[in-house]
């Protein structure tokens, strides 16, 4: 075993991970990486294809991110907000206020104006929470302010975020800690009760039939809570799919509907585009043409404007733990006051909005909105498609869920009959350690493998994605 594998077992501790069976084996000791390949101790060589825990965006070692930061470290890497601002990220709130703008016109609702930074994507969502809550408070005059989010939710893993998830083996745990929330379902065609279509051989958003009973199931527990004096003041979601849940993509025109409803009742709208955002959800063939706008949140696709909009993961492509909360000015003003009334936000990170993240984001907006960059990932996307069309063939897949640059593949014991795979048969992690062995790195949600690539992954090395994928479905 290599002495940094052996450094590893004695102290690390991961995340998300039974370290009992961690320890039972030489891990994957990570030492470079270029593009959307990374390298380990013994010199083997691995395709990222989750980017890194859907973080990295432009691949590794990206020479314009990597010039970026170096120009900031020769002037200074981190000074405090509390009390100071600071060039890079001053630029950097510029520029997401600006890409949050809507495409199209949007439904009724103020345009995000106020840039909050922070760490990562729970400390975003903590951040959207605390505001949430205490404009309801100020604005609404709520006593209690309530939350509503989706069955099988996943929002962080901070206690006010896990307290807006609803995975019992992730929060089971915690309960005595978190405050309560309300659950509604999620619109999960492959298994949704009201689906009335038989199992087929295609993505089951195509092959639904039912009469949207997922948006009427959000309309009565919105109208539930409001008849027994308990009303919803925000609502939590991740538009178009929903990630640690199993990769669920909602079908189209599900979030605007449900935008809808929460607007008619006065009700705010967090959307949680920890891994949504900065393009993973896809880009429409007007938007590759040069000069277009293509859409960099999943909010834009379906004309919607939350209040709260948070981003972390690929924010800095995947360089820099940073994050960022945006809001209304409407919810800036609730905090305004004289000194002596105490109406200000008391919450804050050491590192908020750090220099080097901000130079990081900055040059990674660049590459995202550059015309160049847009047509390659709509080619990237395409491929995609067409390569996850081969896995139709295999008796194990149920269910292939793409939405732009991230695919879900739900594993089940007879496609025909949609059986899920026992949770401790360990399907998916069997099947992306079969991946690992054939030079392709990803982690699974349950029995459903994710493909989250690099945007600058090549042609061949997208098929050879695919291609591990297939090795280790067959496998089982």
């Amino acid at each position: 075993m290599h002495r940094l594998a052996r450094l590893d077992h004695q102290y690390v501790w991961h995340p998300f991970t039974q370290m009992r069976d961690w320890l039972r084996r030489e891990p994957i000791v990570i030492v470079e990486g270029q593009g959307a390949v990374l390298g380990d101790v013994h010199g083997r060589r691995f395709l990222d294809a989750n980017s890194s825990i859907w973080t990295n965006l432009h691949g590794h070692a990206h020479p314009r991110i990597n010039a970026a930061i170096r120009r900031q470290l020769g002037r200074v890497a981190h000074s405090s907000a509390l009390g100071f601002a600071n060039e890079p990220a001053s630029l950097l709130a510029s520029r997401l206020v600006a890409a949050a703008r809507p495409i199209r016109a949007a439904e009724a609702g103020a345009d995000l104006r106020k840039v909050f930074f922070s760490d990562d994507g729970s400390t975003a969502m903590e951040v959207a929470l605390k505001l949430a809550y205490e404009t309801a408070r100020r604005k609404q005059g709520a006593i209690a302010p309530r939350f509503l989010s989706l069955k099988g939710a996943y929002h962080g893993d901070t206690v006010g975020a896990v307290s807006l998830g609803h995975i019992d083996l992730f929060h089971r745990a915690y309960k005595g800690l978190l405050f309560r929330t309300g659950k509604v379902m999620a619109p999960y065609c492959y298994r949704c009760p009201f689906n009335r279509a038989k199992p087929e051989r295609t993505d089951a958003r195509l092959a639904r039939k039912c009469d949207w009973e997922c948006v009427g199931q959000v309309e009565k527990t919105l109208d539930q809570g409001q008849r027994r004096g308990k009303p919803f003041s925000s609502f939590v979601v991740e538009p178009l799919m929903q990630g640690a849940a199993g990769m669920i993509p909602q079908p189209q025109g599900w979030l605007k509907k449900v935008a809808a409803l929460c607007r008619e009742r006065g009700i705010s709208i967090i959307a949680d585009e920890v891994m949504t955002g900065f393009g993973r959800m896809g880009v429409s063939d007007p938007a590759a043409n040069a000069g277009a706008r293509a859409p960099l949140f999943a909010c834009q696709q379906e004309s919607v404007v939350p209040d709260y909009l948070v981003l972390a993961k690929g924010l800095t492509g995947g360089y820099m733990p940073m994050a960022a909360t945006l809001t209304t000015q409407g919810v800036f003003d609730a905090f305004l006051g004289e000194y002596e009334e105490f109406k200000t936000f008391f919450h804050g990170h050491s590192f908020t909005g750090n220099q080097l993240g901000a130079a990081a984001a900055l040059a990674s907006l660049d590459l995202l909105q550059s015309a160049v960059e847009i047509r390659r990932r709509l080619r990237l996307q395409r491929l995609l498609e067409r390569e996850l069309q081969r896995l139709w063939s295999l008796a194990h897949v149920g269910d292939v869920r793409q939405v732009g640059l991230v695919a879900g593949i739900e594993l089940v014991r007879d496609w025909k009959t949609r059986q899920p795979f026992a949770l401790q048969e360990r399907a998916g992690i069997r099947v992306c350690d079969a991946m690992a062995k054939r030079g392709v790195l990803t982690r699974p949600i349950g029995s459903v493998v994710v493909l989250l690539p690099p945007y600058c992954t090549t042609e061949a090395q997208l098929v050879a994605m695919v291609d591990a994928l297939i090795y280790g479905i067959k496998a089982l």
